[in-house]
């Protein structure tokens, strides 16, 4: 199984208010005390709250249902009740949380961000607040109000710097584990990668960046096939787009044609972001077939060639990309 969970939907309820109380003011030496009952205690909030030390989902995998505490109820003295205790349900930075209809209710972009859910129930008020000149002993109060109740969808988009887009089996894998410490899978077989990796690219004078090595795109995939909207999710989220097309490809900007479509189909905004294409294993090109290659695509498109194994283009690639994201 998987450490990598991008969605999650829980059942949450967040705390019923606490009652208001209808106490009367009773004393030795005041035969006719007034009302003296306090207000009820919020019920607990449900708060979703970002944790930078968490990538996946994974946690909340197997939470089935949430609940916020009670509010208590108001005490004589006019004594508020206690709030019920908030739930903090601790996410990855980059996480959406939707209602039950599709609605975004927030995303987390931030360590230590918080955002309410589910509001805890107000409290009810106690008799104290009812008192008038016509009604000198309110002997009732309020009762708390319930809190709300329904299902939260949790879904992570990979927050990074630059995404790697290609079909399987491009070299995205190779190229990750080539400039970062991230180790990848990698095999020659297509959808060797099912989730993201992370990797922190180093670059010159103590720089860095994060690249996001995103599961392969197959033709169709805005439509749903293969890993379709699961890896497309992500995609989203990354601030430069790199597109990889392996050197022995059978025709190098046809592909780039058909990747760029998926996206388009999938989302046009995404034609909006940054643009880098690549050329993948060039370590089986010699110059002239480079030359050929670079005049398949047009002046304001062309590819920059690079060797995830023997290191060639490395540097000129994340030149490239660095001058992309601070240009």
């Amino acid at each position: 199984m998987s450490n990598f969970v991008d969605y999650v939907k829980i059942h949450c309820k967040s705390g019923h208010g606490g009652a208001g109380s209808a106490h009367l003011r009773r004393e030795k030496y005041i035969p006719k005390g007034g009302p003296d009952g306090g207000d009820g205690g919020r019920g607990g909030h449900i708060i979703m709250r970002g944790n930078g030390n968490e990538w996946t989902l994974l946690p909340l995998r197997y939470t089935r249902h949430v609940k916020a505490e009670r509010g208590e109820n108001g005490g004589k003295n006019q004594l508020t009740g206690a709030f019920g205790a908030d739930v903090y349900i601790n996410v990855p930075v980059g996480t959406i949380a939707k209602n039950e209809e599709g609605e975004i209710i927030g995303e987390i972009l931030e360590d230590g961000q918080e955002i309410i859910l589910m509001q805890g129930g107000k409290g009810g008020l106690g008799n104290e607040h009812f008192k008038s000149s016509t009604n000198q002993t309110p002997r009732y109060a309020q009762p708390g109000l319930p809190g709300e109740e329904g299902f939260i969808v949790f879904e992570l988009k990979i927050l990074a710097d630059v995404g790697l887009v290609g079909f399987p089996n491009a070299g995205k894998s190779t190229l990750l584990s080539a400039v970062s410490a991230a180790k990848p899978k990698i095999a020659d077989y297509a959808f060797t990668t099912l989730t993201p990796n992370l990797g922190i690219v180093d670059y010159r004078n103590y720089k860095s960046f994060v690249m996001a090595d995103i599961p392969g795109i197959i033709e169709g995939a805005a439509e749903g096939k293969g890993l379709g909207h699961r890896f497309l999710r992500h995609i989203e989220r990354n601030s430069i787009l790199l597109f990889l097309i392996p050197a022995d490809s059978e025709d190098h900007f046809q592909e780039f044609k058909i990747l760029e479509n998926e996206l388009v189909e999938y989302n046009p905004e995404l034609l909006d972001k940054d643009f880098i294409i690549s050329v993948s294993k060039a370590d089986l090109l010699d110059d002239e077939l480079k030359k050929e290659i670079a005049a398949e695509f047009p002046e304001n498109r062309q590819p920059l060639f690079f060797s995830g194994v023997t290191g060639e283009g490395l540097v000129e690639l994340k030149d490239a990309i660095w001058k992309k994201l601070h240009g």
